[in-house]
């Protein structure tokens, strides 16, 4: 198997719902069209702002062949893996893999807290269950299990563990990561307020939260940062971290689908136990979208 190396900005893609709360795929693909149109390098469905946990497995499988459908090979297409038990990943991962999904982004089992001993066996089983190739979700802040630049080296002989995203929030874990593991893996941005720092210190993409709101300014910053534009590139980025620390709450997928509707990207209903946004919250969350859209950089002014 040739490994794929993703580079550049992949959308942590949020999934669209009616007012009822019920599944609307035809919104999703719509959001999913424009911003790979907008110049998104891939696609991830099925993340963390895609409330994956908040899905049935039907509906999951549903959403799946529709974005693979629609997208048609543009963009390397991912989905989220995050179930309750090993042996419910394995057949997800066997299920996405019959729809014709590109890759798998991976996280550790639900809810149970596993050990290092565990979660390196969570991974090696997934792995064994397809030849899809895996980005590893490590997001120790959200979901209490660290995956560390050790457990990689354990697990560099999984030949279809190709790409990590690191979300600890300690950017040293790049550098730490290449000193112990050299390039046998890609390693990705997965914190929207660390991403210029990571783009220094060496990471190949981004999965990001807030570019389903902000699929171009997205796009502008990865070129200005990885063409070495550095003074150009912190300009957007001040402009943009106001919007980016919302992808680091707790209540991160309200804000983000609340910036969507404010963008024209989507709606801003989510599926309880998620609730939409009210009172001082909801205003104040809207001030820093509202400010961010009046005060947006024009990709012109940059020659994009």
């Amino acid at each position: 198997m040739s490994k794929p190396r993703w580079t550049g900005v992949y959308p942590a893609a949020s999934t669209e719902f009616k007012a009822d709360q019920s599944l609307d795929v035809a919104a999703t693909i719509k959001h999913v069209d424009a911003m790979i149109k907008a110049g998104v390098h891939g696609m991830i469905a099925l993340g963390t702002v895609g409330e994956n946990c908040s899905l049935e497995y039907h509906e999951k499988l549903d959403l799946l062949r529709a974005v693979v459908s629609s997208v048609k090979g543009r963009v390397p297409v991912l989905t989220g893996v995050a179930e309750y038990t090993t042996a419910l990943a394995l057949r997800f991962a066997a299920d996405a893999a019959k729809i014709g999904v590109d890759g798998l982004m991976v996280l550790p089992a639900m809810v149970y807290k596993s050990d290092p001993r565990e979660t390196i066996a969570h991974f090696r089983a997934v792995a064994g269950a397809t030849d899809l190739p895996i980005m590893v979700y490590n997001n120790p802040i959200s979901y209490s299990v660290d995956i560390t630049p050790e457990m990689f080296v354990e697990l560099a002989d999984v030949k279809t563990i190709v790409s990590i995203k690191e979300s600890s929030e300690n950017v040293r874990r790049i550098t730490d990561l290449r000193n112990l593991c050299g390039d046998r893996f890609s390693v990705v941005c997965g914190v929207d307020d660390l991403v210029l720092e990571s783009i220094l210190l060496g990471a190949d993409g981004w999965v990001s939260g807030l570019v389903n709101a902000f699929p171009v300014e997205n796009r502008l910053l990865w070129d200005l940062a990885t063409e070495g534009r550095w003074a150009e590139a912190r300009e957007v980025y001040r402009w943009y971290t106001p919007l980016l620390h919302l992808d680091t709450y707790v209540k991160l997928v309200q804000y983000i689908k609340l910036a969507n509707q404010e963008t024209g990207f989507g709606s801003e209903t989510v599926r309880a136990p998620r609730l939409p946004l009210v009172g001082e919250e909801r205003e104040r969350i809207l001030a820093i979208i509202r400010k961010a859209i009046a005060t947006r950089p024009d990709p012109a002014k940059y020659g994009k």
